[in-house]
């Protein structure tokens, strides 16, 4: 029998008495509710985590808790409030960073952060500008972090361990799709010694590894009502790899004119607007850490991680669909194609993309 949520929230220091826990939200990883505490206490946020994605969880809730201490430190010397401009980790009663149930599900719990405003696209070059501003400025304050951080996503965002697992799936051929997608299969392989040349600068440590965020959609940044950067949420995927990765997911998720799983075509393509805005507010933030090698790949970071996810969505599709959840048998292929719309797009646009770049360090 599942413990109920309510119990699950009682487990934890919170201030005040648990009044209500509701559900919150549909996420596709974790299992989010808030808990409504009495009157003059804070509300919290409480989520079953996803031990199957993410291993071990006590190692991530440390990797959270190290940056979040990190970024109050930060705050508190510049003069802000440690409280409203970085997550805080509530622990459980017996002092754990999380509570492990009679199920063993992970649970943890994190203040809530009140007065904010949360978006859920990037629709406006404005908003692009904000999200880089929020990306830049998260990115800025962890990036005198020496602490090491546990490595809970092991292969994620490595073009070597994708190729591994693309090669290992190519020659099994499980459910005999290979033959069907000769054409898509040569798109991996043609720009496979760009992709490696590019990780083996990460791997040489000429590219550094730095904290990184791994998840920048623009609904885990929180404004306040001003519409000035708070801070950023949603820390499960912190890891330590190059930064470029949350600079190229960022321009996946917000220049894309179409739908990830676009069947038109047509739709799909990079805004160069969207792309310069975001641009901008990430540089205004990170340009004074960036080392120029980390700038002279900024705008290849989004072919990098668009490229990969093309790989990805493919690789699923001819392994028989086993990771992504798919509403129909042509779905990841469906996805394939319309990825590899986007990265053209980018490939037709680098050389603007790289000049974007140039140009705003020259205003700094």
């Amino acid at each position: 029998m599942k413990q109920p949520v309510f119990d699950v929230a009682t487990k934890f220091q919170l201030e005040g008495s648990v009044i209500e826990v509701k559900a919150l939200g549909e996420g596709f990883i974790n299992d989010t509710f808030i808990i409504e505490t009495s009157e003059g206490s804070p509300n919290y946020i409480l989520q079953r985590k996803n031990k199957k994605i993410f291993s071990p969880i006590p190692a991530m809730m440390e990797n959270i808790q190290k940056v979040c201490l990190h970024i109050k430190k930060k705050v508190k010397e510049a003069g802000g409030d440690p409280m409203r401009e970085a997550m805080t980790v509530t622990p459980a009663v017996d002092g754990k960073l999380y509570y492990e149930d009679e199920e063993n599900e992970y649970w943890a719990v994190c203040q809530f952060i009140d007065e904010t405003i949360a978006y859920e696209a990037a629709e406006t070059p404005e908003l692009a500008y904000a999200g880089g501003k929020g990306i830049g400025k998260f990115q800025s304050l962890v990036s005198d972090l020496k602490d090491p951080l546990t490595d809970i996503l092991p292969g994620f965002h490595n073009i070597r361990f994708r190729y591994k697992q693309w090669d290992e799936v190519l020659s099994k051929n499980p459910v005999g799709r290979k033959a069907g997608v000769e054409k898509e299969i040569e798109w991996i392989e043609s720009r496979r010694k760009e992709m490696l040349d590019f990780w083996k600068l990460v791997e040489d440590g000429i590219i550094p590894i730095r904290v990184s965020h791994n998840d920048t959609k623009i609904n885990n940044i929180l404004f306040d009502q001003k519409g000035e950067v708070l801070c950023v949420i949603d820390l499960d995927t912190v890891l330590s790899s190059t930064v470029l990765n949350d600079f190229g997911d960022a321009m996946r998720f917000y220049t894309n004119t179409g739908l990830e799983d676009d069947t038109n075509l047509d739709n799909v393509s990079m805004d160069i607007e969207i792309y310069k805005a975001f641009a901008k507010g990430y540089i205004e933030e990170a340009g004074s850490f960036l080392t120029n090698k980390e700038i002279e790949y900024l705008a290849f970071s989004a072919k990098y991680i668009t490229y990969e996810q093309v790989l990805r969505f493919l690789m699923d599709y001819i392994d028989g669909d086993n990771y992504y959840k798919v509403k129909s048998p042509d779905h990841n292929l469906v996805r394939t194609k319309a990825q590899y719309k986007l990265l053209q797009s980018m490939e037709e646009q680098y050389d603007e993309m790289k000049k974007v770049v140039k140009d705003l360090l020259t205003e700094l």
